[in-house]
């Protein structure tokens, strides 16, 4: 299939064909999506919503293609680079966030991803007006792939105690998900996720109805919201709230999601055979995903990011047409309108999720290393051993963070807020600096931080 002629235009298919390819762009992003409020929900006990997930993925996507003057194929699914972010405020438990409930933990949370997503605006503008090149040389591999290394690391923990509440179970998720990846053909090669949750899922079940058990005697599964849920009703939407604490937990998160972006924008290029970055421009590329994300945000739903899953779709199909990706996006805004179908996926076993994760967590950072080995950062230079030596302790040792008083009120820097400026920093302030940006196509294209 891929030895065909590529296809700018889908409607030479017709709409049969073209409402098929989008089918496949959702399957694409579907488990991927799903997982993270599963996540945030199950680990973290915030009451992230399935529904409003995929509505904002899919509006996100339509908001991004507007942005991108309906140019780029990229579809926009829930950031992974955020949970990190969300397991801290989860935690947080001076000033005002002593006692308070989990659905109003997750909008202050919120509330620092729409800001979040309001960096890229900022990085956008310097795009606009000193040039892609001049911007990058203070966000080099050397910085980026140590802190990308850190989100990964910092989630292993919860990956594991979820695991150990049924380790069959999650032991199944995983060695799917290792079997597709690594022999699956064709399609079933660009969603092992989502085929690992399925057989898992579909393990519980029968392991539930032999009466199996979690670690701690409860059932593996539990349908009763299932049956109370309704087939049509709203997403739940909420309003963000906003916390110096929660946004400076939230905001350094987009230093890695920009790096995600760029590193999409320049895969997505290469693969399609037009280059993006140059038209229609990074900073629209910039502006749409962080404005999609403010959006989603805004209302109660997760950080948005390009997906590289849906470029491996493009690369299946050679069907390069963003009119396919649009009909996905449509599809993921009508599935937010379905509620049962919502806690069906609610209702997944944790041990899933933890078998998920130990792929999921340690594919974060193993790609934090590929973005440094591709970019062939010199670990013999100084300048780039003291760099990364300082982010990967301060991302890993500062693991309470750092709280301090401004003003009576208590704010509180994560320890990937701490490396990221730590990083940074140094990167400006140490001579040397001869990272170059667009020079090694390669490694530029590597910087994704999602399955």
């Amino acid at each position: 299939m891929n030895n065909q002629e590529a296809i700018r235009d889908a409607r030479t298919l017709g709409i049969p064909k073209m409402l098929i390819l989008g089918l496949q762009h959702m399957f694409a992003m579907f488990g991927a999506t799903i997982l993270v409020p599963i996540i945030v929900n199950s680990q973290y006990g915030l009451p992230l919503n399935i529904q409003t997930t995929l509505f904002f993925a899919g509006i996100g996507t339509l908001f991004f293609h507007v942005c991108s003057k309906l140019k780029v194929p990229a579809f926009l699914g829930s950031s992974f680079a955020f949970l990190g972010g969300f397991e801290t405020v989860s935690k947080l438990d001076q000033g005002i966030y002593a006692n308070m409930p989990a659905d109003e933990k997750l909008q202050y949370a919120c509330g620092g991803i729409v800001v979040a997503g309001l960096l890229y605006l900022v990085l956008a503008l310097l795009v606009k007006v000193v040039g892609v090149r001049k911007v990058m040389r203070f966000l080099p591999p050397v910085v980026t792939g140590p802190i990308i290394i850190c989100i990964g690391l910092n989630l292993a923990p919860s990956a594991v105690s979820n695991a150990a509440t049924c380790w069959p179970l999650a032991l199944i998720a995983l060695a799917v998900i290792v079997v597709f990846n690594i022999w699956g053909k064709g399609m079933l090669k660009i969603i092992p996720i989502l085929l690992g949750v399925v057989v898992a899922y579909v393990a519980a079940l029968i392991m539930n109805a032999l009466g199996v058990t979690a670690a701690d005697g409860s059932a593996l599964l539990n349908f009763a919201a299932v049956a109370d849920a309704g087939f049509i009703g709203l997403p739940p939407f909420q309003l963000a709230k906003f916390d110096l604490s929660a946004i400076l937990v939230m905001a350094p998160i987009a230093i890695a999601a920009m790096m995600e972006h760029i590193g999409d924008m320049s895969a997505i290029s290469a693969t399609v055979g037009e280059n993006f970055i140059e038209d229609p421009g990074l900073h629209r590329t910039l502006i749409g995903d962080g404005l999609a994300t403010t959006l989603s945000a805004m209302f109660g739903g997760p950080a948005n990011t390009t997906y590289g899953e849906n470029t491996g779709v493009l690369v299946l199909s050679r069907v390069y047409d963003p009119n396919v990706i649009r009909l996905a996006a449509i599809y993921a805004v009508v599935l937010g309108f379905i509620p049962k179908m919502a806690e069906i996926i609610g209702s997944m076993p944790s041990a899933i999720v933890g078998g998920v994760s130990f792929m999921l967590y340690g594919m974060i950072s193993a790609i934090g290393v590929r973005n440094i080995v591709e970019n062939k950062v010199d670990f013999t230079n100084s300048r780039n051993l003291i760099i990364a030596a300082v982010i990967l302790v301060c991302g890993l040792g500062f693991s309470s963070g750092i709280t301090f008083t401004v003003g009576g009120a208590t704010v509180q820097l994560t320890s990937l807020a701490i490396a990221a400026i730590a990083g940074i920093l140094l990167n400006a302030i140490l001579p040397g600096n001869d990272y170059e940006f667009g020079v090694n196509d390669s490694g530029d294209q590597h910087r994704g931080i999602h399955a």
